[in-house]
Order: structure tokens, then sequence, then C-alpha cells
């Protein structure tokens, strides 16, 4: 059989590629799980004298997400010191531990240093995931293995809070919510194995030392802006909140100004500042930015209203969203998959367009009172649909001309990129939500237009040929 470029046979390849995707798995279910556990941990701490109520409760949830942002570019920098094998496997270790602690928690402190303590170990694992990829392939053939992505993802988006569910009301061995941390023991083991017997020993180019002074300067810039935002969408922004936040550009140009004089003098940076100097890949990581905003501003508004404003319990909620998670795998899976490497940027400037009217139209629907799930089902299809041939160019296109000396950063720029702006989408869609009361899902409906027009503006810029050199 033929050799690759990485010295491995297509099936080695493809045995290292669906280790991969484990890590994929154990992230989103991890993510989507926790808020159908929440009631119940909030019963069975107040049953032991514990009150998980607003903050603790906000911090379980919150927690993960925080520690994962904020440490994602030093994870994908770690990948190109140390190999991204490597890493992989100890962000899996860490992940497998964390989650056990999770489920062993004796109170709600506990619970919360130990989802801080996962988000940091799932933050060392996931940029490992694309870094590989874009060793084990070239611009082309990641079109194709990204697609399991969009189908993996979506699958991984429905069951997670499905299986909460079912893990909660099983009450196996007695452990109650504390089986939805416990499950990822088996599957880790599972993936540490897999990593150890699959992965390549030698996937990056190795060596350098950690900018300590960069990731400390990043981490107090990424910080100011992440913080206010995770509060805010529970508690609103106070006065120092928004001190803090709109300290953080400042925060951030200061990082960088720094990080370039390192770079200019020699010395160990986090991430190569040339990459910023790659117009694709700033374009890309732009785009992610806004459509992770719009994305995540429009699932939370569309969620709430449904309960808040036309009585739908949970369950049903989420069986609504089935359509939706359909056409994300749809849309990466086939879509995507088939027709980006020669849609090139066409295939994102219209699918922005799409989105305008499929969200639009949902977010329409409940404005004007939910007549019938049949006339809502076709947008939340359209709304997938446009979601998985968007969000799953994303990556290829940034990525595409990165030198894969600077995979791991790159895809640790790019995930901490998309995690901003899924914060900055609550921030941005939830306060114009709440703010307006009855006029609130108009006035999101605003919102999430402009950011989408901001999408479409910016897939224009693309060049016309993307996929045209090899990494």
């Amino acid at each position: 059989m033929a050799q690759t470029i990485a010295g491995m046979t297509e099936r080695q390849k493809s045995l290292a590629f669906f280790t991969l995707i484990t890590a994929l798995v154990l992230e989103i279910v991890d993510v989507t799980i926790i808020n159908t556990a929440l009631p119940a941990m909030q019963a069975d701490f107040a049953a032991r004298g514990y009150d998980l109520g607003g903050s603790a409760a906000q911090w379980i949830a919150a927690g993960y997400s925080l520690a994962f942002g904020l440490l994602l570019v030093l994870g994908g920098r770690l990948g190109d010191i140390f190999g991204g094998r490597a890493m992989f496997l100890c962000g899996v270790a860490g992940f497998t531990l964390a989650s056990v602690l999770c489920g062993v928690a004796a109170d709600p402190a506990l619970l919360i240093a130990a989802r801080v303590a996962q988000g940091a170990a799932g933050a060392i694992m996931a940029p490992q995931v694309m870094a590989v990829i874009q060793i084990l392939y070239d611009p082309v053939e990641r079109i194709g293995r990204l697609a399991w992505f969009g189908v993996i993802g979506g699958l991984a988006g429905i069951a997670g809070p499905i299986l909460g569910g079912l893990l909660i009301a099983a009450d196996i061995a007695g452990l109650g919510w504390r089986a939805v941390f416990l499950i990822n023991l088996p599957i880790g083991l599972a993936a540490l194995v897999a990593g150890w017997r699959f992965l390549p020993r030698e996937v990056t180019h190795k060596g350098g030392r950690i900018d300590v002074i960069g990731t400390l300067a990043f981490g107090a810039a990424l910080a100011a802006m992440l913080v206010p935002l995770v509060r805010g969408e529970h508690a609103g922004l106070d006065r120092g909140s928004l001190l803090l936040l709109c300290a953080s550009p400042l925060l951030l140009w200061a990082a960088w100004k720094g990080l370039t004089r390192r770079a200019r003098a020699g010395k160990p940076v986090i991430f190569d500042p040339e990459l910023m100097a790659d117009p694709l890949f700033r374009t890309g990581a732009l785009i992610g930015l806004i459509f992770s905003a719009a994305n995540t501003g429009f699932l939370f508004v569309f969620a709430h209203a449904l309960q808040s404003r036309l009585g739908y319990s949970p369950l049903q909620t989420g069986l609504v969203h089935i359509p939706f998670s359909a056409g994300v795998m749809l849309g990466m899976g086939f879509v995507g998959r088939r027709y980006l490497a020669r849609a090139g940027k066409w295939m994102l400037v219209c699918s922005s367009a799409l989105l305008v009217f499929a969200y639009g139209g949902a977010l329409a629907w409940i404005v004007a009172g939910g007549p019938g799930l049949v006339l809502l089902m076709p947008a939340l299809l359209a709304s997938g649909v446009g979601m998985g041939t968007l969000s799953g160019p994303v990556s290829p296109v940034a990525l595409a001309r990165v030198d894969r000396r600077h995979a791991g950063a790159a895809s640790g720029i790019l995930k901490t990129v998309l995690q901003m702006g899924s914060a900055f989408g609550i921030a941005l869609v939830g306060s114009a939500y709440f703010a307006l009361g009855a006029s609130g899902v108009l006035a999101a409906i605003g919102v999430i237009l402009l950011l989408l027009a901001g999408c479409f503006v910016l897939a224009l810029s693309l060049p016309e040929r993307i996929f045209d050199q090899r990494n």
C-alpha cells in the first residue's frame, strides 16, 4: 500500500483520524450534557445541605468554558513544541481524570475546581486534533476528513442532552447526575489506548521553549474579555465588568506588541507573528468569530424563547432542534465535503445569505406566536445546512496556507477565536433580547442579521482560489 506524506498508509491515517474524533465527542458532549444535569445537581446538593444556586451553578457551567478559552493558544503551542501525539495523550488523560473528580466531588467548590481542570485539559487536547489533521492531510484532503466533524459533531450535540437525561433517570448504582461525568472514564481510557497505538509518534517540528510572558499577557487580555462575558450571560454586566471589558482591547494590543518585540529579538513566542501576516488566516478567523457570535446568539434566543414565550418544555425544545442538527450534518458531511474545493469562497458567501433568511425566518416564527411546526421545520433545516456549510469550511479555509510548523498554534488561535465569538454572541444578542422585553426577539433578529451581513462581506473579500497551495 502506498505511503503517505506522514509515512503512513491510508488505513493507518484513518485509524489515527477516528482516534482524534473521540476528542471531539468528549468535548461536545461534555458541554451539552451539563445543562441537562444542573437541576439534578442542585437537588442533590440541596439535600445534603449545600446551596447550589445562582453563582455556583453559573460557574459549574462556565468554569469549563473559561479555562478552555483561556488556555487554547497555550495548548496549541505545547503541541508544536512537544508533539501533537504526546499532548493529545496528556490532554485526554487530564480530561479523564478531571471527569472522575467531577463525578466524585463532595461539594460545589470541588465540583467547580474539577470543571476548571476539565476545561484546562480540554484546551490541551482539542488543538491537537486539528493540528494532527493539518499534518496528515493536504488542504483539499482535509475537506473530506473535516466533513466527518459535522456528522459526528451533530450527532454528539443531539446525543448530549438525551444521554444526560437517560443516565440521570437510570440512576445507575445510585450515581444520579454523577454518571454524566463518570461515563467519560471508559471513553477516555479507550481514547488513550487508541492514541498510543494509532497516532504517529512524530507529527510536528519539535523544539523551542514556552513563552511564559506571552502566555500570561494574552491570558490576562482574554480573561479581561471572557470573564465579564461569561458572568454577563447569567448576572448581567456591572460597572467593574464593563471596565474590564473595555480594558481588554488595550491589554490585547499590549500583548501583541510584546509578542512582536520578542519575535524580532529571537526570543520564544507563544505563536509566530507571521501567522497574522497571512491574509487568508486573518479573514477566515474573523469570519469564524462573527459567525460564532451570530450562531450562538441565535441558538440561545431560539431555545429560550421557545420555553419562555411559547411554553415549550425542555424536552420539547430539544426535540425541535433535531431538524437543525440534521441540517448541520447534511451541510458539513455532504455539501461542504463535495463542493467546497470547487466553490471556494462562494460557499461561504451563499451560506451567509441563506442564514439571513433561515435564522430570521425561525425567529420570526416565534414572533408570530408559533403558528404550526410545519412552518418552522424547513427554516430549521435550512438553518442547519447554512450553519454546516459556513462553520465547516472556516477551519480548512483559514488553515489552507498555514505552514505545518505552526499547525498547533494556528489551531489553538482559531478555536480561541470561536470561543470568544460564542461569548460575544451571548453578550450582544442576549442583551438585545432581554433589554427590550416584548420586542426582544425582533431586536435579537436585527443584531444577528447585522453579524451575518459582516460574514457575507468578509466572505466576498476572500481570494477566488483558496486550495491551490499545499502545506
